[in-house]
């Protein structure tokens, strides 16, 4: 239960404790990343057909409240998991029942539904992902009018009308329209028309590019993109949007054995991966060998800061060769809470020029304020054709760093606050950060310890200039949160 100290702070705690209520459950998680959950079973414990429409429903109260409007107008698209046409359909009918107008843009990434959302004028949206949670998980991601995650304020007023079964069902005249359109050239062109991304070099360098698309949305628009951007060669692995990932669809390096040995034997310059719904790019070095999505928004910042000059951020969880490089460009880094909202507060509040998470999330305010894998593309070959250097020779040009991710699975009893704050203690000689979790700094590197907003889980991250010692600095994290439970 909340106590009285924990109430003067803002919504964000709410939102926290009801995320570490549902972690018990193991199965639906509410937090500022959406409302996920795993598909089937029983109604409250898992993302059923009946939490869909309580929370829609829930939602677009809310929205029609804030909007001051009887008819709101909601932009609707989602991957390719196999229950999206399934939740969509579901979507579609709340929304109409209603009494809101539904876009319905079909299969789309995450930035591309953002997009949609500002150029249909709609007062918000909805995407249907789980983001990087494996093929039995799905999402309701929240948007508001700018086309941007809900604050946690919003978010935990969402939560209550759900919890309170606060809304009311249209009558059969006042019934909302669905209109269905496709909104993915529409993004492309929008990538086409930045005025960093010069598609006139690309396609002068007669790039060789694999995409691994884990068979979601990215395997229709990525491999469009890229021949409009004129790539020379693409090379499609895993891009037919069946839902049916190929592999664990997080972009992390034990994932991505099978695109590194495609770019070898074909003699690719570099590899691209995305997530399910797009909003994350990792790249992979013409030697098959990592370019660490740590390193996306460390080269893409680079990129941008030579021709713009300004502040970057990032959240805490992520390397600090972004700092070093802003700094080096003679700008100013801060740093946020995890998740794509923390981040788009704090570049607002900075007035930065380029931002993101160091899960391979771009932020470019030039496009819009959201993780945008395609952006981010545009923008990373502009960059790379530029500096005329392989994969693996730009790679060597960044300080160079080594970020350890792990995680403890949670339990019911565990006291994660206990143990958060029991670290903040046991560590107090050190610099400490506690906006999000608790982050250790060292002179030689960090640690980082928080709950999830997306798995049941505690993230630890570390990072040093080695392998060894950023090891070293997680197994101390682990030990010592073991220590406290």
């Amino acid at each position: 239960m909340l106590s009285q100290k924990d109430n003067e702070y803002s919504p964000f705690i709410f939102v926290l404790w009801l995320q570490i209520s549902i972690f018990n459950s193991m199965t639906l998680i509410k937090s500022i990343s959406g409302i996920r959950g795993t598909v089937g079973g029983r109604p409250g414990d898992n993302l059923t057909p009946l939490d869909i429409v309580k929370f829609v429903s829930a939602y677009a109260t809310w929205l029609k409240t804030g909007a001051g409007k009887k008819r709101a107008k909601i932009v609707l698209g989602r991957d390719a998991r196999i229950s999206g046409d399934m939740y969509a359909k579901l979507v579609e009918a709340t929304l109409s029942g209603l009494g809101h107008d539904v876009v319905n843009i079909g299969l789309a990434t995450t930035p591309t539904t953002e997009i949609a959302v500002t150029a249909e004028q709609a007062d918000g949206g909805i995407i249907l992902t789980a983001s990087h949670n494996p093929k039995q998980w799905n999402a309701l991601k929240l948007l508001n009018n700018r086309g941007e995650f809900l604050s946690a304020e919003d978010g935990a007023q969402v939560l209550q009308m759900a919890e309170q079964e606060s809304f009311e069902y249209a009558e059969v005249d006042e019934l909302g329209t669905i209109t269905c359109k496709d909104y993915t050239d529409y993004h492309i062109q929008h990538v086409l028309d930045l005025k960093l991304v010069n598609r006139e070099a690309i396609a002068k360098s007669n790039l060789k590019v694999v995409v691994d698309a884990v068979n979601s949305v990215g395997g229709t628009v990525i491999p469009a993109l890229l021949k409009a951007l004129g790539v020379k060669e693409v090379v499609e692995l895993n891009c037919d949007p069946t839902g049916h990932f190929a592999h664990n669809p997080e972009p992390i390096p034990e994932n991505l054995t099978q695109i590194s040995e495609k770019i070898k034997e074909c003699g690719a310059d570099l590899g691209i991966v995305v997530d399910p719904d797009v909003d994350r790019l990792a790249l992979v070095c013409e030697n098959g060998e990592m370019f660490v999505e740590e390193y996306t928004l460390v080269a893409v910042a680079d990129y941008v800061l030579k021709h713009t000059p300004g502040n970057t951020v990032s959240n805490l969880s992520s390397s600090r060769a972004l700092r070093d490089v802003t700094l080096a460009h003679g700008q100013q880094y801060n740093a946020a809470a995890v998740g794509e909202v923390n981040v788009v507060t704090k570049m607002k509040e900075t007035n930065t020029v380029i931002g993101g998470e160091g899960n391979g999330g771009v932020i470019y305010p030039e496009s819009h304020y959201g993780r945008d894998a395609l952006v981010g593309v545009g923008l990373f070959l502009s960059h790379f054709v530029a500096e005329g250097k392989s994969m693996t020779a730009l790679k060597a040009t960044y300080p160079q760093y080594f970020i350890s991710k792990n995680k403890l699975t949670l339990s019911p009893d565990m006291d994660v606050d206990k143990i958060l704050e029991g670290l903040k203690e046991k560590y107090a000689s050190e610099e400490i950060t506690d906006i999000d979790g608790v982050k250790i700094d060292f002179k030689d590197g960090w640690v980082h310890l928080r709950k999830s907003n997306t798995e049941p889980i505690i993230r630890i991250y570390s990072e040093s200039k080695d392998e060894a010692a950023a090891n070293r600095l997680a197994e101390e994290g682990i030990k010592g949160a073991k220590s406290l439970y």
